[in-house]
């Protein structure tokens, strides 16, 4: 063991192994044991030896601290892992309550933006990497985690394996977005970068995908080079891809299929920012009777 690296105490230990006997994900891991950090940072003593009253003093600390809602919440779900799951003392977390997150619309971009950013793109592996994003509104780490075996050119589909949630799901893919991959593969294989059965974009070493932090460096740049003034982001383009297809009538139980939402309440905010859909709405003063 490094000197320089503190020892694990057992009690961590135990909620890294009840984590792990969960299989939960490395970065939900990481939350949980920030949020006791927190906590024992807050009581200056052990987590576990907290009491009701103490607990309730930490969350009016949180919020006094000016944490954002989303914030508070995972730690407030950090906390219940652990009271409940590895000290089996739930009852501590009776005065812990979430908190109501405000609900925002998510920014979105007009087709002609869209096609201004992707041509924006620094080069041809951006390029395409936006393009897939955008025409099958897939998330960030969906895009990364592609790989050449993914594409299914007869059905027209793209495979997402673990998605969010660690669920496998098929994506569209429309014949210009399979020229643009075409493309993209005949350039990269030629050039040695993409591996037989390999990622569909790799990093500076082929044997390791891009990262999420690659993309979204590309997509700022874009952004900048195409003089789009709104707050862009990855997501933005999973956000123009659904709101798109529910301005051309698509159902909206087929667009949570293709986004691979849970719940259609998640896919039912883009009726809020279709603009199309609202040009529809006839204005009750149009439907008046002449005076």
């Amino acid at each position: 063991m490094n000197p320089s690296t503190p020892a694990v105490t057992p009690l961590r230990q135990r909620m890294i192994d009840d984590m792990r006997m969960r299989k939960l994900e490395h970065k939900t891991q990481e939350g949980y044991i920030r949020a006791v950090r927190k906590l024992a940072a807050f009581l200056g003593r052990s987590p576990d030896t907290a009491s009701v009253e103490e607990l309730r003093s930490f969350q009016l600390h949180l919020v006094d601290t000016g944490t954002s809602p989303i914030t508070l919440n995972a730690t407030l779900t950090g906390l219940k892992f652990f009271f409940e799951v590895t000290l089996d003392r739930g009852e501590l977390m009776a005065k812990m309550q979430p908190v109501r997150v405000p609900r925002t619309l998510p920014v979105v971009l007009s087709r002609e933006e869209v096609a201004r950013l992707i041509a924006a793109a620094p080069n041809l592996k951006s390029q395409t990497a936006l393009s897939i994003a955008y025409g099958a509104g897939l998330r960030a780490s969906e895009v990364i985690a592609l790989k050449v075996g993914d594409i299914d050119s007869q059905r027209m589909t793209l495979r997402v394996e673990q998605g969010k949630g660690r669920k496998d799901r098929y994506a569209m893919l429309s014949p210009v977005l399979l020229e643009r991959l075409r493309a993209w593969w005949r350039v990269s294989h030629a050039q040695g970068k993409i591996l037989r059965g390999g990622w569909l974009f790799p990093g500076l070493n082929p044997m390791d995908p891009l990262t999420t932090r690659q993309l979204n460096r590309a997509i700022h740049a874009a952004a900048e080079s195409a003089k789009i003034d709104k707050r862009v982001s990855m997501h933005t383009l999973r956000h123009s891809f659904a709101t798109h297809l529910l301005e051309q009538k698509v159902d909206i139980r087929v667009i949570q299929v293709l986004l691979g939402h849970k719940k259609l309440e998640t896919t039912s905010m883009y009726a809020h920012v279709a603009t199309e859909l609202l040009r529809e709405v006839v204005s009750p003063l149009e439907i008046l009777p002449p005076t």
